[in-house]
């Protein structure tokens, strides 16, 4: 246990260091030729980016070593119950509270809140996006309960995304376009990922690379498909007052 503790460690401060040391020397780059900032704003950088780091270490440890073992024996627990109903409703409350817990989800609720002066309300679109990535979730959890295919799920989302586009209020649209991306964070795509994978596999007969992946695509259309089903109801509503 020990050895493959020290393992990750190695695996996940390298990982890091990838990540952050090009962003490092390119801002030093920049400060050189370009920036020249003074050395006490270049001080508070580099604290704020060692800072950065250290959390950003910290946090993909803690996914490695305790999340996605986690998530793959959720997954595996609930692959082996015969109710798929029991399966299904899981999905739906693991979806939701995930997606509740994400921080870049937050981030943008406020942010939409912020840019819109309040008009656009954050905890209306932080429900919005709970809601629809815990609907997607649990047909994901279906479908890999009855092996469905992957494209039987996502055309006809995409489809509805289209028709949904045209009926929807235009400042939706474009929190719906980003909205995809932040569902998709750090939780989603080690928790839910994992949690499919398990699930998959514990069920004997499917393949988890056919069946298990794939999860993050529905998650990403999640969002999309509820912030923008909000925006035909503020349309609606918007409508009917006129």
């Amino acid at each position: 246990m020990t050895g493959e503790w020290i393992a990750e460690i190695e695996r996940t401060a390298l990982g890091v260091m990838v990540a952050i040391v090009p962003l490092l020397l390119l801002f030093l780059s920049f400060q050189v030729f370009l920036l020249r900032l003074p050395q006490r704003e270049v001080a508070d950088i580099l604290k704020g980016t060692v800072i950065a780091a250290v959390g950003l270490f910290l946090f993909l440890l803690g996914i490695g070593i305790g999340f996605l073992p986690f998530g793959r024996a959720v997954g595996a627990a609930l692959g082996g119950l015969d109710e798929t109903w029991l399966f299904v409703l899981a999905g739906l409350l693991l979806g939701l509270l995930t997606a509740w817990g994400e921080p870049a989800v937050r981030i943008l609720a406020q942010q939409v809140e912020e840019a819109s002066s309040g008009s656009i309300r954050g905890p209306m679109v932080l429900y919005a996006v709970c809601v629809g990535v815990a609907f997607w979730v649990a047909l994901g959890m279906l479908r890999i309960a009855y092996g469905i295919p992957l494209l039987y799920l996502l055309v006809p989302g995409y489809l509805l995304v289209i028709v949904l586009m045209w009926f929807s209020d235009r400042d939706f649209v474009m929190i719906a376009a980003d909205a995809g991306g932040v569902a998709t964070g750090p939780l989603a795509n080690s928790f839910l990922l994992a949690l499919a994978l398990g699930a998959s596999a514990a069920m004997g007969d499917q393949d988890p690379v056919v069946h298990g992946f794939g999860f993050v695509a529905l998650i990403a259309l999640a969002p999309i498909t509820s912030v923008m089903a909000l925006g035909f109801l503020v349309q609606l509503k918007t409508s009917i007052k006129e």
